[in-house]
């Protein structure tokens, strides 16, 4: 976190393979997240990413922000707004609601809001 109190965005790009390796470790193989053939005929029109995979880049980014207050207190309330899909990059930004809060929210490289919420971190 820099001085001014602001936290550095989280980028990253979501590929195919990364897909397969969250639904190996989070034991999720929906066809929704790892089937290109079957989720190509779906209403999305192809592979979406599992939403908690998507979320974990809000998690990093109050991770480097604020440390160990994060760990031990942080708190997350968030809406999922759109599918995330391989080939997209997707940035997490927060920005200081006051009270230990901050407005958290994931966008796609489209400008597509993927995520939005609140953090918040306890005294």
């Amino acid at each position: 976190m820099s001085g001014d109190g602001a936290i550095a965005p989280v980028v990253r790009a979501l590929s195919q393979e990364q897909l397969q390796a969250y639904a190996d470790a989070a034991h999720d193989h929906n066809p929704i997240h790892i089937a290109p053939a079957f989720a190509a005929v779906t209403p999305f029109g192809g592979t979406i990413a599992h939403g908690m995979l998507v979320l974990a880049t809000i998690g990093e980014m109050m991770h480097a922000a604020l440390g160990e207050r994060w760990l031990s207190s942080g708190r997350l309330k968030v809406r999922f707004r759109a599918p995330a899909r391989p080939g997209d990059t997707v940035t997490a930004t927060a920005d200081a609601a006051g009270d230990g809060a901050y407005a958290v929210r994931c966008c796609n490289d489209r400008g597509d809001v993927l995520i939005e919420g609140r953090a918040s971190v306890g005294a």
